[in-house]
């Protein structure tokens, strides 16, 4: 298996070896830094050491071989995922907020997406299962819905390239601050070039020399001081849609780096509120208040010209503060 991976901005100073347990995380470091060491891993066509800092866009090129790598001891394993999709190609989860994609370093203990993804291949206790999950996208921890898993190699290299030439479309819901003034069924394209921010390490920032960022966007729900927000993605960068939403002076309602909560609670918008004697407030919902809602993509079945749509339902969360949006802080047209 060959790939070519250009160096994300947000990883810009990481170590080779790191970056590396980060993009095939079912691989043991040991056999990674191996296949450094022999020169099947180049960096912008150089052999390097696995301690090599990287740069922002340098491409990593890899070449393993599956039958001699070594796999990653198993890694926790998440609780049971809802698979929303499946074929002998791939399939499409339901992943949660609050659940990591790969395993966290420092604590392996801790459950993350490829843990439920092993167990939910029957990849346990070194036992092969039915597939070797292949991830060709990602979603930020505290973000809910489709993530998309290839089950071969074949299958994963057909949808990156189909990401790669725009041929995935991916709709999320935003609940964002402000009342949006984009007139109902209308769409704004929000045209605004990202790249990292050199002052604050992993966060993102519109700059005239980032790279070329493209967010479709439309009112799916209008509320007083908030409104839900139909979004699409034309580019794949870091943060896009939560740049380009704060941006736009309508940041997520929940976002702790480009906006101004880490959570939302019912005191902050009924004016009424009383607390029940005894018992803290618990906010409506404590994570990024963003949900990748629907996710469309070529069929990988030989009988091409098909297309698959998956959609994820809205968790929980998601949905509570939604109902009491609607119950206090319900949408009233002003008169012209």
């Amino acid at each position: 298996m060959s790939d070519h991976l250009v160096v994300p901005a947000e990883q810009g100073g990481i170590e080779l070896d790191e970056f590396l347990c980060r993009v095939f995380p079912l691989y043991s470091k040991r056999f990674l830094r191996r296949i450094v060491r022999d020169g099947r891993v180049l960096v912008d066509g150089r052999r390097v050491q696995p301690s090599q800092r990287l740069r922002r866009d340098e491409v990593v090129s890899v070449d393993i071989d599956e039958a001699e790598a070594e796999p990653a001891p198993a890694p926790a394993p998440a609780s049971e995922l809802a698979v929303l999709y499946e074929d002998e190609h791939m399939l499409a989860v339901d992943k949660p907020s609050d659940l990591a994609v790969e395993p966290d370093r420092w604590d392996p203990a801790r459950p993350s997406l490829i843990g439920g993804l092993q167990a939910l291949a029957g990849n346990v206790d070194g036992q092969p299962g039915r597939f070797r999950p292949r991830l060709v996208h990602r979603l930020d921890k505290d973000t809910s819905g489709v993530l998309l898993v290839a089950k071969t190699v074949e299958a994963e290299r057909a949808l990156r390239r189909d990401f790669d030439e725009g041929r995935v479309r991916k709709v999320y819901l935003a609940l964002v601050e402000g009342e949006h003034p984009l007139a109902d069924g209308a769409e704004e394209l929000i045209d605004l070039p990202l790249t990292s921010d050199r002052r604050r390490g992993g966060l993102v920032v519109v700059s005239p020399s980032g790279k070329p960022s493209r967010t479709r966007v439309s009112v799916e729900q209008r509320f007083r001081g908030y409104t839900l927000l139909r979004c699409e993605p034309l580019t794949g960068r870091t943060h896009q849609l939560r740049v380009h939403l704060s941006a736009r002076g309508f940041p997520l309602a929940v976002d702790p780096l480009y906006g101004r909560r880490r959570s939302f609670s019912l005191s902050e918008i009924k004016s009424d509120y009383r607390p029940k004697p005894g018992r803290p407030e618990l906010p409506l919902i404590d994570r990024l208040s963003l949900h990748a809602l629907r996710v469309e993509f070529p069929a990988l079945a030989e009988d091409c010209g098909r297309s698959v749509v998956v959609e994820a339902p809205l968790p929980r969360d998601f949905q509570r503060v939604l109902k009491q949006l609607s119950k206090v802080r319900a949408w009233r047209a002003r008169r012209a």
